[in-house]
């Protein structure tokens, strides 16, 4: 159970995607698609989770935006695109972006490795390169008072894996 007022903060790594270039283009490959529709179905199907506020968040990159969008079917939810957080933006921008946004609202992010594992290092560890190892559509929940270095606990890490059919 979430402590009062923590925040939720989902992060996500996208499916499994085909190789090629440009790197930004790539897109998910039948597994990357299912991966993330069972991510989807599960977040839909949960009790403990406020998913009608949810803000949903994709990396501009395909196969990121691709992921969200089968994130966001079985919740009836929209896509919005965050321009800095793509594969090696920096987990320091996201954090100074999470600490200035004003939206209360549960947050989920789906990126790509290896910022969704700096990015969950820095917020529960304090240290980017503390974070845990990222299967495709692996999904970190964290909660906080403040989204800040250092200053989350990780509640729950979940693979497609892990979900039961």
């Amino acid at each position: 159970m979430t402590a009062p007022g923590a925040n939720r903060l989902l992060i996500m790594r996208h499916g499994e995607a085909a190789p090629g270039a440009p790197d930004a283009e790539r897109a998910l490959t039948a597994r990357g698609e299912r991966e993330a529709e069972r991510m989807g179905c599960w977040l839909a199907s949960r009790t403990d989770l406020d998913t009608t506020r949810l803000r949903l968040l994709a990396s501009p990159y395909r196969r990121a935006r691709q992921t969200a969008a089968r994130i966001a079917a079985p919740l009836g939810l929209e896509v919005e695109t965050l321009a800095l957080i793509t594969p090696d933006d920096p987990p320091g921008a996201v954090i100074d972006w999470l600490l200035d946004e004003p939206d209360d609202r549960p947050l989920m992010l789906v990126s790509h490795m290896p910022l969704v594992a700096a990015l969950t290092g820095l917020l529960v560890e304090g240290r980017a390169e503390r974070g845990p190892g990222f299967v495709t559509a692996a999904m970190a929940e964290l909660t906080a008072e403040v989204r800040a270095a250092g200053c989350a606990r990780l509640a729950h890490f979940t693979t497609p894996a892990d979900l039961i059919d």
